[in-house]
């Protein structure tokens, strides 16, 4: 049964894409979220959204999340730190631009950037907050600092916990200033990167074997539990895509109730969402640095400007499934005539000419040729 309540509801929402906004930071770096305030879909599909920059030397603290995540590395160079549950010893994760990470709950986390980076190290964070304290937007429960674990016990609590002496307790919790994010001390030495702790951690979206490439017109890589089995942990799909200038993405749906929402990267595009009713519900442009959201079951295409357009995007189920309206593997092409010329109330003639169309392209058209 529909809940028409539910639907009129999305429908009116306002799905233009947004830019995050500062939650708190310092000398070394910043942290940015989306606000359901501000992104409405993002309480309705339980999805968190979140970006970290870190300046030379910084150092996101200890950490770990009230939801399974996806990270993408934007840009720069560094290393994560990530202890699974029940681990021993830390992976320390030497981490570069396209890497993709699934971090399942209970994970706990840091990220760093070396005081000789030429430029930030900027993770995005995507995932599911439908466990969490707050319907779209991570809750994050840091380990040390002035927000740490160690500043809500009393010294007794943590003297006897860590086996320390009452002095030495409020000592420890009295040296922790920063908040979230800090600085590392010139000289102080990080722990090396360990590139065999990549393996079964990591996938780089933009080395990966393409999953779809179309000559002049966009590539696709798509993480799942093929090639990064965390993601089965996590429950969530995601894919990079690239397109072309002025190429287009066909109009699709993703068929298994998933939302899919979209960050992008860089470059610039034209948007159309349509939902119910065959009503146009977004069409705006969007730019690199934005995110939005497509309701489950609506279609969306994009149309790339002169810079052609990258996005990130994750989708709410490990493996997702789309079809797609236009290009050889549209639904159109396999139904059959007279169903096509009676559904469309046209001639023979045209139903030939409409199905004749794309018969060799996929999902990704490059933009008509010249006149």
């Amino acid at each position: 049964m529909v809940n028409r309540t539910a639907t009129a509801e999305v429908m009116s929402m306002d799905l233009s894409p947004k830019l995050p906004a500062k939650a708190y930071g310092g000398d070394g770096g910043s942290y940015y979220d989306w606000s359901p305030a501000d992104l409405p879909m993002l309480g309705v599909a339980s999805i968190g959204a979140a970006k970290l920059h870190l300046a030379a030397g910084g150092l996101a603290l200890p950490s770990y999340s009230d939801s399974a995540k996806v990270a993408y590395v934007l840009q720069g160079t560094g290393s994560c730190g990530v202890v699974l549950p029940e681990a021993t010893k830390e992976k320390v994760i030497p981490v570069k631009e396209g890497d993709a990470l699934a971090l399942p709950f209970g994970v706990v986390t840091w990220w760093h950037n070396a005081h000789a980076a030429s430029t930030d190290l900027v993770v995005l964070f995507l995932g599911d907050t439908a466990k969490g304290h707050k319907a779209g937007q991570f809750t994050n429960f840091q380990l040390t600092g002035a927000s740490g674990i160690f500043t809500g016990f009393s010294t007794e609590f943590v003297g006897r916990a860590w086996d320390l002496t009452q002095e030495d307790a409020a000592k420890l919790v009295s040296t922790q200033p920063g908040s979230g994010i800090v600085k590392v001390k010139d000289g102080h030495k990080m722990p090396e990167p360990v590139e065999a702790d990549r393996a079964g951690m990591v996938l780089n979206c933009l080395e990966a074997p393409l999953d779809v490439d179309i000559k002049g017109g966009g590539r696709v890589v798509v993480l799942n539990t093929l090639n990064l089995p965390l993601v089965k942990e996590v429950g969530l799909g995601a894919d990079l895509v690239r397109i072309d200038a002025r190429s287009m993405c066909s109009p699709g749906f993703s068929c298994d109730s998933a939302y899919q929402v979209t960050y992008i990267v860089r470059g610039s595009g034209r948007v159309q969402v349509v939902g119910i009713d065959g009503k146009r519900v977004l069409e705006t442009r969007a730019e690199g640095g934005c995110l939005f959201i497509v309701p489950r079951f609506f279609v969306v295409s994009k149309i790339a400007d002169d810079t052609g357009m990258e996005w990130f995007s994750i989708i709410t189920t490990p493996n997702p499934i789309f079809s797609h309206l236009a290009g050889r593997t549209s639904v159109w092409k396999a139904m059959s005539p007279e169903v096509l010329e009676t559904s469309f109330n046209t001639t023979p003639e045209m139903e030939k000419l409409f199905r004749s169309k794309r018969l060799d392209s996929e999902i990704f058209f490059a933009p008509p040729a010249a006149s």
